[in-house]
């Protein structure tokens, strides 16, 4: 299984809403125009918007790589107006979890599946 599923949770900083939104649709344009293999990428806000979960598909763990190093910049920008946490499922290979040292990102195995 090459495929990686991966789910950001995003809690927004009080007063920060608008400048979230802003810097999340620069995200998602990013992925539009510039991801190769990023096969799901949907944002789901918290009835009271404080907090967003990102739901992402990437074909391999050289797609979730390539995201990474596209979103660069307004990654960084989005990370000024939340805090967050995230997990993948599958099977991420040393070179992306060597670039994720250090962030709060937890891993799980393929169990079983259909």
């Amino acid at each position: 299984m090459n495929e990686l599923r991966s789910i950001a949770r995003l809690k927004i900083h009080p007063g920060k809403l608008e400048e979230f939104k802003r810097l999340a649709a620069k995200c998602m344009e990013s992925v539009r125009t510039r991801d190769t293999g990023t096969l799901q990428y949907d944002w789901f806000f918290s009835r009271d918007y404080s907090e967003c979960l990102v739901y992402e598909r990437y074909r391999d763990s050289e797609a979730f790589l390539e995201h990474i190093t596209n979103l660069g910049e307004a990654m960084a920008a989005l990370f000024e107006t939340c805090s967050g946490s995230g997990e993948i499922c599958g099977t991420p290979s040393p070179e992306l979890m060597k670039a994720l040292e250090g962030w709060p990102v937890r891993t799980y195995s393929p169990y079983q599946s259909i």
